[in-house]
């Protein structure tokens, strides 16, 4: 049984990232980091302490805990943001053409939600859903 070579001479292509079109304000386009093992390896690394921590305070009953939990989980989520956001195009924040930074720091609530939802589907999205 022979094999075509043809399809073994092919080169395979990858892109590390993922550039979606925002859906809550239009025009704006975003770059996501994909899912890679070294990258998997980074981000466990950013998050493991605060994410014990918050499982910790998500077992305490009074307030206190329940405000350091939102606290602690809103941490997580800016390692997120900041570790999968590579850029942003289409937007200005206060006249200035928008940074990853930017957004995390002064852009719109409701676009910084939408691609840390982004970010965290490609970090646990299946191995079939990632060959797409």
């Amino acid at each position: 049984m022979t094999r075509s070579s043809s399809l073994l001479d092919e080169p395979r292509s990858w892109e590390s990232l993922r550039e979606i079109d925002s859906a809550c304000v239009p025009g704006v386009r975003y770059r996501v980091r994909r899912m890679t093992f070294g990258r998997r390896l980074e981000l466990a690394r950013r998050i493991r302490e605060l994410d014990r921590k918050l499982e910790y305070l998500q077992a305490g009953e009074d307030v206190r805990s329940r405000v350091d939990a939102a606290i602690v989980s809103s941490e997580i989520d800016r390692i997120y943001l900041e570790w999968g956001l590579e850029g942003i195009s289409g937007l200005t924040i206060d006249g200035t053409p928008a940074t990853p930074d930017a957004v995390i720091e002064h852009g719109p609530e409701a676009l910084a939600r939408e691609i840390l939802e982004a970010i965290r589907r490609e970090c646990f999205l299946s191995e079939e859903e990632r060959k797409n």
